[in-house]
């Protein structure tokens, strides 16, 4: 297995958003810890943020959030609700060998899930860090969880890397 992190949309004007089960600040801290236990392995940590299409001043809180981003990372932005679509993520990450992705950040059902459906459709294997994403609502985050991604891949927590 060749795995690296994809952690989605940890921007800060989505990190303060009223999110549950778990807040935007316990995912971003989640993240980092999951980011640091990658690259001490020299795995890829792959950052992901949504720019809106056509606006040329993108809104306050659109960049990643303060000490997210290290040197080697690799940074997509994406202008769809997914990050495969139109980024050249796909052949970045099939240069680096990876095969597996390991998926968190926000929100569980717009941008991790849409990014995790068009992973799976370009054949990567996939895990999910349910402790290290959160919803716009408990419920929808936990349908996601227990219902939708165990039929791509694999349901972890953050302990299972860190």
């Amino acid at each position: 297995m060749n795995s690296a992190l994809i952690l989605i949309d940890l921007m800060p004007r989505i990190v303060a958003l009223p999110l549950a089960p778990y807040s935007g600040g316990e995912v971003l801290a989640r993240s980092r810890e999951l980011a640091d236990a990658f690259r001490s392995r020299e795995r890829p940590v792959v950052l992901v943020r949504v720019e809106r299409p056509g606006v040329v001043q993108q809104p306050p809180g659109s960049d990643f959030a303060d000490g997210l981003v290290h040197h080697g990372d690799l940074v997509v932005v994406k202008r769809t609700i997914g990050a495969f679509y139109g980024t050249g993520l796909d052949e970045r990450l099939r240069g680096l060998g990876v095969d597996t992705l390991v998926v968190a950040g926000l929100v569980t059902t717009m941008g991790v899930e849409s990014t995790a459906r068009a992973a799976s459709d370009h054949g990567y294997e996939l895990e999910f860090v349910a402790d290290a994403m959160s919803g716009l609502a408990a419920d929808e985050h936990d349908f996601a969880v227990e219902r939708v991604f165990p039929r791509f891949g694999e349901v972890k927590r953050t302990a299972d890397y860190t």
